[in-house]
């Protein structure tokens, strides 16, 4: 069976004292992060590690240099967190942390390697443990991760004659430009210009589950970038178009609804979760618990 882990968050705790290592108040990636003791050489401090796999980004209050080695401490027990594993890239020594439904992940040591691997004891049993968790806000399992199930439910008075976009539900969605579908391989998938730098932002298509990660390491709460359709590369930010919860620039994309297209806003600052339709679309769409996405 192969492992599809995109944009799942594992949560992990010490492999010394069994605490767990996760810090639900301080997001990284809109998933709870990883809180461990860090230190580079003589200088100390901490740091918050997204914990959605394949994500290297994270929030430290002191300097990370390039290249340089860390060593990461448990910040229950203080012990330190190394194996006698070798990094199969850059041969510095692996970080090995023990995942709470069974298994572990392992990391380089090495700032900027982007080595790492996950052993589950039971992987259908933690795929499934991770789509009825409360993270998911009730999003169903199913076998194929690529597709969406809805349960039916009796419409009330709002909903006859307001189409209601439940959360959890599956958005297919589209570049307002070429048209063409922005899912792959289970998730929205957009390019990003930051400077100099280019790589990819991928998003959860699930209304309501903030999961995110780029391919490029961009600080929380700062600007994306600007971001273009992996099809035609043309711009999805917004001219003139402002957060209504932020202020920062916004990007429009395209989903569908029942019986049509339709706009879909989304913020470009790292960590903000607003999203919204257009006061157009609003006359007849609402979104379930709309503030955020």
């Amino acid at each position: 069976m192969e492992t599809n882990l995109n944009l799942i968050s594992l949560r992990v705790k010490c492999p010394v004292c069994g605490q767990s290592l996760m810090d639900d108040s301080r997001l990284v990636d809109n998933c709870p992060s990883i809180k461990m003791k860090i230190a580079i050489g003589e200088n100390e401090g901490l740091i918050h590690l997204s914990s959605v796999y394949e994500s290297y980004n994270y929030v430290c209050n002191i300097e990370t240099p390039e290249g340089e080695q860390v060593r990461l401490f448990c910040q229950h027990c203080n012990s330190e967190i190394k194996t006698t594993a070798e990094c199969d890239i850059c041969k510095s020594g692996m970080m090995s942390l023990d995942l709470e439904l069974g298994g572990s992940v392992s990391i380089c040591s090495r700032i900027g390697c982007q080595n790492h691997f996950v052993k589950f004891v039971d992987f259908s049993f933690a795929l499934k443990q991770f789509y009825i968790d409360e993270t998911y806000k009730g999003r169903p399992f199913v076998e194929d991760m690529n597709t969406a199930l809805a349960e039916k439910k009796p419409l009330d008075e709002e909903e006859e004659q307001v189409e209601i976009m439940r959360t959890g539900t599956f958005l297919q969605t589209y570049c307002p430009h070429c048209k063409k579908s922005l899912i792959e391989n289970g998730s929205i998938k957009l390019h990003i210009h930051r400077g100099e730098e280019r790589g990819h932002l991928l998003l959860s298509p699930y209304l309501n589950v903030f999961t995110s990660k780029t391919t490029i390491r961009i600080p929380e709460d700062e600007f994306i970038g600007d971001l273009y359709c992996t099809h035609c590369h043309k711009p999805l930010l917004v001219e003139g178009g402002k957060c209504g919860e932020c202020g920062s620039e916004i990007a429009k994309l395209v989903v569908s609804a029942s019986k049509r297209l339709v706009d879909f806003h989304i913020c470009a600052r790292k960590g903000c979760r607003w999203h919204g339709l257009s006061k157009e679309d609003l006359n007849d769409i609402r979104l379930e618990d709309s503030l955020e996405w």
